[in-house]
């Protein structure tokens, strides 16, 4: 069966992850690439998905039968304090630059872009990526499915989270109106090769290994903020990929997904800065400010019990093995990694 896969942010993290599984797992099987697929994979120099006459024009060039919507404006934590009124401009999913755009109104214009244009198109059918910000930020844990919507989200980055929180929405309005198979995905903390790496943006563990390269250079201390206790569960992109093209061919559901690893594999901000210490090989080891105001939340366990009961057999990568790899491609390609200005 012919199928045009349209992936938007398809040069961020994720989509460049999901690139990697489709040209390298083998040809037909469950995550690799099967007969009559053609993948596209998009980025902000194809389309500023804020425009709606930009968005219909890739969606008329490809005609894409099935989309995964990765394009967003994200940022960390401390970008996404900084952000909630003046934001930035798309780029790509997990591409950050400066600008006065907010993350509520930018991403919300991409979203509804990329839907209604699906729907005038009569795609098939969409995926679109969400976040664990969208889930209140008091809440009985773990976090599941259902939870979504049942209170405010964190203030550090309501802006970004009601823009997501009402992709779910929309998701079951056009369901309800129109029968489209609209989706979602609700990734944990995300890393791996591709990864934004500017320290002013980037999420937790892409940033920590730029700052410990720099320190390793430079012969100064790796300086890490808090005091380590914060508790994450990390998912590598690889691994998220391959979740992403399972939810493409094998779910039909309108309700999102969380993929993630089990919430039993929560992984300590300081054991994340120690193995990354280890991985690069700097003697010196982190040194952590101690300052709980930079913590962020303690923790947010998810659980992926309603994705392992559908899934069935599925193998994550282990966390020092995929730090490895992620190390090693931000080594080999440091000249070409977005790392920001220094």
């Amino acid at each position: 069966m012919s199928a045009v896969v349209l992936v938007t942010g398809g040069t961020g993290l994720v989509g460049k992850a999901i690139e990697h599984v489709i040209e390298h797992e083998p040809a037909g099987s469950r995550f690799g690439k099967r007969p009559g697929e053609t993948w596209v994979f998009a980025s902000s120099r194809d389309a500023d998905l804020r425009d709606a006459k930009q968005t219909l024009a890739l969606f008329e060039k490809h005609r894409p039968t099935h989309v995964i919507h990765l394009a967003a404006l994200v940022g960390g934590l401390f970008a996404n304090r900084e952000r909630k009124v003046s934001g930035l401009p798309y780029v790509s999913a997990a591409c950050v630059d400066a600008s006065q755009a907010t993350f509520l109104r930018d991403n919300m214009l991409i979203n509804d872009n990329v839907l209604n244009t699906a729907r005038i198109m009569k795609t098939q059918k969409v995926i679109s990526c969400l976040s664990t910000c969208v889930f209140p930020d008091k809440i009985d844990y773990p976090l599941t499915e259902e939870k979504v919507h049942l209170g405010p989200p964190h203030d550090s980055n309501f802006g970004y989270a009601y823009a997501k929180r009402m992709v779910d929405v929309q998701n079951h309005a056009y369901k309800e109106e129109f029968g489209c198979n609209f989706t979602s995905a609700i990734p944990t903390n995300v890393f791996g090769p591709h990864d934004n790496f500017d320290l002013k943006h980037a999420h937790v563990i892409p940033a920590l290994i730029h700052k410990c390269y720099l320190a390793k250079k430079n012969g100064t201390p790796f300086k890490v903020m808090g005091d380590g206790s914060p508790l994450r569960q990390f998912i590598y992109s690889r691994d998220l990929a391959k979740l992403f093209i399972w939810q493409l061919r094998e779910y039909d559901d309108v309700e999102p997904v969380i993929l993630s690893v089990d919430e039993n594999d929560e992984i300590s901000i300081r054991n994340v800065a120690n193995s990354i210490v280890k991985v690069m090989g700097y003697d010196a080891g982190a040194k952590f400010e101690n300052e709980i105001n930079d913590n962020g939340q303690d923790r947010k366990p998810a659980s992926n019990a309603k994705l392992m009961r559908l899934i069935g057999e599925f193998r994550f990568t282990p966390f020092e093995e995929a730090l490895q790899e992620t190390v090693d491609w931000f080594l080999a390609n440091y000249g070409n990694a977005r790392t920001g200005p220094l």
